[in-house]
């Protein structure tokens, strides 16, 4: 049997200030070049079809447009993506949170999300983030109810990226600083933007858009062990 993939994706579209915001292109795109060619894969979003793409990272990322975006495939699952509300998590072998500001906004708190992200992580199953995705897993928790962060290292979208973007007033918490208060334990790369991933169990996590293809390849390995 094929092992299946279920990605995540934000439906939220604008950020505290108004801000055009949503899923960014290489964060999706990426692992998905690592992971199609082993996995099924769906995607999911809380509101279902076609989670909206950050718009900036379209205009930063324009070899993934004809590659990912804009190919039948992609397009196809983006349109058919499911409600979070309608999958069964008995279905997946790994869940992976796309990033974008989006996450921070919507799948941190949806209610939905936080029970389906628990019950991958209580059951083992590979539970997997990127850049801000792991915004979407500050409220899943392990079966004694403790954060799944809470002792462990982990990585996301740092402060100083964060503030050297200028997009702190765009969202409710910084995910470094979140995830900390948790209990985790952060860890990033020597430089801002360099790529980043942490693997610490069945919960990896990669910092940026540039451990986007790194955070593919530790998917793909821990799925084929």
């Amino acid at each position: 049997m094929t092992k299946r993939i279920l990605f995540v994706f934000t439906s939220a579209n604008q950020t505290l200030t108004g801000a055009n915001t949503g899923w960014y292109l290489p964060e999706a795109a990426h692992p998905y070049y690592v992971l199609a060619p082993h996995f099924t894969i769906d995607f999911a979003s809380p509101a279902g079809p076609n989670p909206p793409v950050d718009e900036s990272s379209v205009q930063m990322f324009p070899d993934d447009i004809g590659r990912f975006l804009e190919t039948p495939e992609a397009q196809k699952k983006l349109s058919t993506a499911k409600k979070l509300s309608d999958v069964n998590p008995d279905e997946y072998d790994a869940i992976f949170y796309v990033g974008g500001h989006g996450p921070v906004l919507d799948l941190a708190v949806d209610p939905v999300n936080i029970q389906l992200a628990s019950k991958f992580y209580r059951v083992g199953k590979l539970v997997a983030a990127v850049c801000h995705g792991p915004a979407a897993l500050v409220g899943a928790t392990d079966e004694s109810g403790k954060s799944i962060f809470a002792g462990k290292p982990f990585t996301g979208f740092s402060n100083v990226e964060e503030e050297q973007i200028n997009k702190v007033k765009d969202i409710p918490f910084l995910l470094e600083d979140k995830i900390s208060s948790l209990g985790g334990k952060y860890e990033k790369a020597a430089e801002p933007w360099a790529p980043k991933v942490v693997v610490t169990g069945n919960l990896i996590t990669g910092q940026n858009p540039a451990s986007a293809h790194s955070i593919g390849e530790a998917i793909l390995q821990a799925l084929q062990k």
